[in-house]
């Protein structure tokens, strides 16, 4: 009943800027929770940032000060401002939206992901 669509990933230089947005499409009434993985090739699924309820933070130590995690409650959106992008960052990122209620059916949802490539 929730589709989440992530837009914004792209190739940039190490560096530079992207945006990453994620909306949780539907009669969405609430959204306990949502968020950012990513996954580098090789490596662990790693959480990059959540917001619960409205309670946003940037969790992963590593992009801390660079990433920025917000969320526009009325547009059922979550972004990602990513300054200073390293190589390392690059990989899939992968928004989800958790507890998300239409009515009073709630359930978890998961985007498809999106590329994110820094080059050297």
């Amino acid at each position: 009943q929730v589709q989440v669509v992530e837009s914004g990933g792209g190739l940039v230089q190490a560096g530079g800027s992207l945006r990453l947005s994620c909306a949780a499409i539907g009669r969405v009434s609430k959204i306990g929770s949502m968020g950012w993985y990513r996954q580098a090739p090789g490596e662990q699924r790693e959480l990059v940032a959540r917001c619960i309820e409205s309670v946003c933070l940037t969790v992963l130590v590593s992009v801390k000060g660079r990433f920025t995690i917000s969320r526009d409650n009325a547009k059922n959106t979550v972004y990602l401002q990513m300054n200073s992008l390293k190589p390392e960052d690059t990989g899939v990122y992968t928004c989800y939206a958790f507890g998300a209620y239409t009515g009073s059916i709630g359930g978890n949802y998961w985007g498809q992901g999106t590329q994110v490539t820094v080059s050297s």
